[in-house]
């Protein structure tokens, strides 16, 4: 890994436990970007990158936000899974995306997301006494949708992104 690489998921990680912090939280809804760094390193270098982004940038959120408890590991599993399957989809496409693919894979990526933390909700809310049924279905429809949405969302914004830093890194000191 160059330093380069290196400097940039740093970066993403930072950026990934800023933007859960600046999340829309209500209960069971969480409005939140923190995922985009982490689909941002998994397609620029692969899934150990996106693995790694995700993994450092929601274990700082999650213990500056909450602290460690016994669910912290649950909390960080749904973005370092986003990071290994981004990673892996840039590795199999051998980095060079189109918008379709992009979109598609970036979507399943939100939903998996979606769905494991809706996981993890339940685990967390069973373990700490928190349980409703309501509160894993009641705002199930709503997170499914924010989850559409952020993927459509990131899905277009990224091809320009992923150019951009690509251009950044490439470029030589002179």
């Amino acid at each position: 890994m160059n330093a380069k690489k290196l400097a940039v998921d740093a970066m993403l990680a930072a950026m990934c436990a800023v933007l859960g912090y600046l999340a829309i939280d209500l209960l069971a809804v969480k409005v939140t970007f923190e995922s985009l760094p982490v689909l941002l390193a998994g397609l620029l270098f692969g899934p150990l990158h996106g693995a790694a982004v995700g993994f450092v940038g929601t274990f700082i959120y999650q213990v500056l936000r909450y602290g460690f408890s016994y669910t912290t590991v649950l909390w960080m599993l749904p973005y370092v899974l986003c990071g290994l399957v981004a990673g892996l989809y840039g590795r199999v496409k051998h980095y060079d995306y189109t918008r379709k693919g992009l979109l598609i894979v970036v979507t399943v990526c939100e939903l998996m997301i979606t769905a494991l933390n809706t996981g993890v909700i339940f685990i967390d809310s069973k373990i700490f006494g928190y349980y409703t049924p309501q509160l894993i279905t009641g705002a199930l429809a709503a997170r499914i949708g924010i989850a559409v949405a952020k993927g459509i969302v990131f899905g277009l914004v990224l091809p320009e992104i992923i150019k951009g830093v690509r251009t950044v890194i490439a470029r030589e000191r002179k």
